[in-house]
């Protein structure tokens, strides 16, 4: 794979041009303190199994603290320009019709992750920094961490701003037979015989 940031027309701008697109640098990124995940290719070897995405296709989803899926959502980009703008108000229309927002607490629990499955390698582009403006952007938003940019491309995956990728899956192959895990269902905690039973019936 190919590490490293592509030139883009952005990097030549002023930093109020590139503002003015609402394109987050690498070096935005790296400062925002994005939270890294623990099992990377687990999440999106999980994401490609369920949702399959080709070019221009992004997958949001919605990780609860033990980076378990709560949440997910597919959709093809459609805008010609990369405007981090009308990406956030995308994500933020996915976000709200898969999971409720989490405004009403202090810290925010859950964490956002974008996948997008794009052409060229896993260098950074101007594109991906509009999505890391809008997905940013979006988690403010909607109460939620703001965590991993993903990018899928043909090469494989790679985590912009951390190093970290693989060659498989890729844009195009086929899913891999791993799931991501979701949270099992809870068992009340209630005493006595009631428990037992049900901690033998988890147990089998």
């Amino acid at each position: 794979m190919t590490f490293g940031f592509a030139p883009s027309s952005a990097a030549s701008l002023p930093t109020s041009a590139a503002s003015a697109n609402r394109v987050l640098e690498p070096a935005e990124w790296a400062a925002a303190g994005i939270p890294l995940l623990r099992s990377p290719r687990e999440v999106v070897s999980g994401l490609h199994a369920r949702h399959r995405p080709g070019l221009m296709t992004a997958v949001v989803a919605v990780l609860d603290p033990d980076e378990r899926l709560r949440a997910s959502a597919s959709f093809t980009r459609r805008s010609a320009s990369a405007d981090g703008w009308m990406y956030r108000n995308t994500l933020l229309s996915q976000l709200r019709r898969v999971i409720p927002h989490d405004l009403r607490r202090r810290t925010p629990v859950r964490t956002a992750v974008l996948l997008y499955c794009r052409e060229g390698d896993g260098r950074w582009t101007e594109e991906d920094g509009a999505w890391m403006w809008g997905l940013r952007d979006a988690c403010t938003l909607h109460g939620l961490r703001c965590g991993a940019y993903i990018t899928l491309t043909r090469d494989g995956w790679q985590v912009l701003g951390e190093g970290r990728g693989g060659r498989h899956p890729s844009a195009g192959s086929e899913p891999e037979p791993v799931a991501m895990s979701e949270a099992p269902p809870r068992i009340p905690r209630t005493g006595g015989a009631a428990s037992d039973v049900l901690r033998r019936a988890a147990a089998r």
